[in-house]
Parts: C-alpha cells; sequence; structure tokens
C-alpha cells in the first residue's frame, strides 16, 4: 500500500506498478491456485427435482404493501482528522395502495400526483458516533454508541403510540402470547454483560425491567439497556471502533420496524395482515451479534401463522445468491422457481460440506431462500417465512409463497436489474449518495460538533 501526502507537501507514493511477476511466478502461489475449487456453471446444474411451477391465485388477497430500507453514509468531522467521524443512518416504511400501483402501471403517463400516493413514507433519522469520539456526557465510545442506540429505539413510534424501544419488549420478551407465555419466555440470556470487566453472562429478567426499559447490573449497580441484548458492544474494538456494528445494527432496525408495524395493525385490526404484504431488502435473518434474535422472529411468525397470517419477503440485491440466480437465467424457464435445499446451496453456491445435523443457517436464518424468473425473464432471490427451517424443504414448507411471488412479479421495476418498485422507491428516499449527501452532512457534523 502506497503512501498518502498529508500536506501535499511531498509527492504521492503510489505501489509499484511492477511487482506483480513476483506473485504470478512464485511455485507456492502457482499450486495454490492449482488447488482452488469452483462450483459448476448452471449449464450443469440438474435442476428437475428443486423445481416449482408458478400459478398466481385466482385472487390476489395483497391489497397493499410495505416496504422497509435504510442506509447509512459516513462523515468525517475534521479535514485534518480523517479517523475522528461520525455515522448517518437513515431508514424509510413506504406504503402504498396495490390499486394505486395498478392505476399508475396502466397510465400513459405519470402525474406528479401519482407519485406522491406512492411516497408515503415515515423517516427515521439516527447520528451515530463511531471513531475516536464520545458524547459529552460518557466516558468510552462504547458507551456513547450504546446509549445513542438505546435512545434511538426510546424516542422513535413510527407515529404510532408506542415506541421501538417498547416493541422491542414485546417482541423479545413474547408478550404477544398473553397469558399463554412460559418463564423462559420472560427471560433473556445475553452472552456478554456490556458492564461486566470480564464480560460476564447476564440473565435479564422481565419482572426486573425498569419503566425506562433497564435492568440492574449485579456486578457494577450500574443499568443494562434492553438494547444491549443486540451485543453490538463485542464488535466495538480499538481498531476498526464502532464501524463494524452498521451493517448488523442497520439489518436490526429494520426488522424491529417490520416488527413495529406488525404489532400496531394486529392490534388494531387483525384480519388485515392478511392484506399487507411486507418486503425486506436484504434477506430474512439476524447474522453477526445480533444471530440469537432469529430465535423470537421465528417465535412470532409461528404465532401470526397460526392466529391470522403473515406475508413478508426478503428481496436480495447481491452476493453469492444472486451471482448464482443470474448463472441460471438462460436454463431456468420462465414462472419457474427453485427451493434451495442444503445439497444444492453447498454444492452449487457455497462450496463447502453442510452441518449433517442442523439446516443451512438454521443459527440466523428463519426462511429459505428461493431463486423465482418470473413469466417475463426477471431473476429474483425471494426469502420466504417458514415455521421451521429444513435441510431438504419442499413447496408445502413455505407458507404463501405462491401469493408472495405473484406479487413480486406484479411489483417487477425497470430501473435496475431484477428490482422490485417498492423496494427500489424506498431505497431511492431514504439512502444518503456520496455527492452531495456525504459532504453536506460532513459540513454539518464539524460545523455541529466545533460549536
Amino acid at each position: 500500500m502506497g503512501y498518502n501526502s498529508r500536506n501535499n507537501r511531498r509527492p504521492f507514493e503510489a505501489a509499484s506498478k511492477a511487482s506483480h511477476h513476483h506473485i504470478i511466478n512464485d511455485p507456492e502461489v502457482q499450486a495454490l491456485m492449482e488447488r482452488i475449487y469452483q462450483p459448476p456453471r448452471a449449464e450443469n446444474i440438474p435442476l428437475t427435482d428443486l423445481t416449482v411451477n408458478f400459478t398466481p391465485p385466482d385472487n390476489n388477497p395483497v391489497e397493499a404493501i410495505i416496504a422497509v430500507d435504510g442506509g447509512y453514509t459516513e462523515a468525517i468531522l475534521e479535514k485534518d482528522f480523517p479517523s475522528r467521524s461520525v455515522h448517518f443512518l437513515q431508514f424509510g416504511a413506504l406504503f402504498f395502495k396495490q390499486e394505486d400501483l395498478a392505476q399508475i402501471d396502466s397510465s400513459a403517463f405519470i402525474a406528479p400526483e401519482d407519485m406522491v400516493k406512492l411516497k408515503n413514507i415515515s423517516r427515521l433519522k439516527l447520528a451515530l458516533p463511531t471513531k475516536n469520539i464520545r458524547l459529552k456526557d460518557e466516558n468510552t465510545l462504547k458507551g456513547s454508541v450504546l446509549k445513542t442506540i438505546f435512545e434511538f429505539f426510546t424516542k422513535n413510534t413510527l407515529d404510532e403510540d408506542k415506541s421501538l424501544i417498547d416493541t422491542l419488549a414485546w417482541f423479545v420478551f413474547r408478550r404477544y402470547k398473553g397469558g399463554q407465555r412460559t418463564e423462559e419466555d420472560k427471560r433473556w440470556l445475553l452472552a456478554t454483560n456490556p458492564l461486566s470487566p470480564d464480560g460476564n453472562p447476564v440473565t435479564l429478567l422481565e419482572q426486573n425491567m425498569d419503566r425506562n426499559y433497564t435492568f440492574p447490573c449485579p456486578e457494577t449497580g450500574g443499568r443494562i439497556h434492553l438494547t444491549d441484548i443486540f451485543r453490538l458492544h463485542e464488535v466495538i474494538d480499538k481498531e476498526t471502533e464502532a464501524a463494524g456494528i452498521l451493517g448488523y445494527l442497520v439489518n436490526v432496525i429494520e426488522h424491529v420496524i417490520i416488527i413495529h408495524l406488525i404489532r400496531q395493525l394486529f392490534n388494531a385490526q387483525p384480519g388485515i395482515l392478511r392484506k399487507i404484504l411486507f418486503i425486506k431488502d436484504g434477506s430474512l435473518g439476524f447474522f453477526g451479534q445480533t444471530a440469537g434474535l432469529h430465535k423470537p422472529m421465528r417465535d412470532l411468525i409461528n404465532w401470526l401463522l397460526s392466529k391470522q397470517n403473515i406475508l413478508l419477503a426478503g428481496l436480495e440485491k447481491s452476493g453469492a445468491f444472486v451471482d448464482h440466480a443470474h448463472d441460471l437465467q438462460k436454463t431456468l424457464n420462465p414462472g419457474e422457481a427453485v427451493i434451495l435445499t442444503d445439497e444444492y446451496i453447498y454444492r452449487y453456491i457455497l462450496p463447502g460440506p453442510a452441518d449433517p445435523t442442523r439446516p443451512y443457517a438454521s443459527t440466523s436464518n428463519y426462511g429459505h431462500k428461493v431463486i423465482f424468473k418470473t413469466r417475463n425473464g426477471q431473476m429474483h432471490v425471494v426469502s420466504v417465512p417458514v415455521r421451521e427451517l429444513k435441510k431438504a424443504p419442499t413447496e408445502n414448507d413455505l407458507p404463501n409463497l405462491q401469493v408472495i411471488l405473484a406479487n413480486v412479479e406484479a411489483l417487477h421495476c425497470d430501473m435496475y436489474d431484477s428490482a422490485l418498485f417498492p423496494v427500489a422507491l424506498v431505497n431511492k428516499l431514504v439512502s444518503l449518495s456520496a455527492h452531495p449527501s456525504q459532504r453536506i452532512l460532513q459540513k454539518f457534523a464539524s460545523y455541529a460538533v466545533s460549536r
């Protein structure tokens, strides 16, 4: 890696343009390259046993769509001190009626007032200290990050009567079950106590949670925030500081927004959940330190499926599964879907041995992945929530599969490859571009902190 010139007084030291031949001619490097295994290309993959035909329902039960997405960008506080920064995050929940989209789709011209119908969006904003800074009322960056996240969940309601932190308690302690809860539902084992000098585990009992959603720390006498169950404090270190938590945090907040909306809709009118499709950008799962949240999410999915219904889909835009889907485009017939099994995933997408005792991603996911080719030829990787993960799922194991695929096809968008209209629109409305958004936010951050 070359050197940079901080004050423009010395020439920029570029990397060598002739050193690559040392790598290419190295016998050990050549030997290792020959040992690399690549899965076969799509034309050599048998699909017959895994393929199901797309048969859209005669009457589409979905009357409305809610799409949720989030994004973030970094702002450096001081130009001459680039290691001191804050990240700005923005999340959106976009709601529109299916009939509004149908009317626009059939129109010869799209008027501005038509687009207003599709931009009914709620935005949530968060400024998070991430590198070499702290809050004035906190002694450490770690404490500043955890407090900022906790306050975000406490203050935001999405214009409802309950806050996100109250919904998190409703979700984690399975309050939706009412009198059918078990004692296990009323506790949460936190693998590492953020206040413990030794990082010891601690059990958080619902009965010990105060009205501010905090718990007593048995070691220090301090207060543990309910949001500390995300275990993001484990990812904050001296090198990358808090930058490593952003992907996990965005995914958690997107999920809690969906759960919050499900809760409010169910309490107001339970039957309406049968008519709303929730779309999340990305796969259905919790990852890294937050992976433990997949258990209460799976419980909630099972409860909703037994009480009313839940129509939820995760749409992936990038990654190994999306790359494989585009590789299948020439071999998969229009109107067909491939339900991915463990054997298929580990043989053709993620080379490696499958766990003989557990399904793929059973410690993080609560849905199965499906590669779907619409009748118009668009390719989608769709995650569908299930009651139970299996090593070799079939169509019967994926509730509402045909309804979800029918709406995925109906919501197609030609702006990007394999895009859906609501996901593309909500992404446009909440994403923060490198220019000019990032530059403006940097100036705002510098001014606000220096006052």
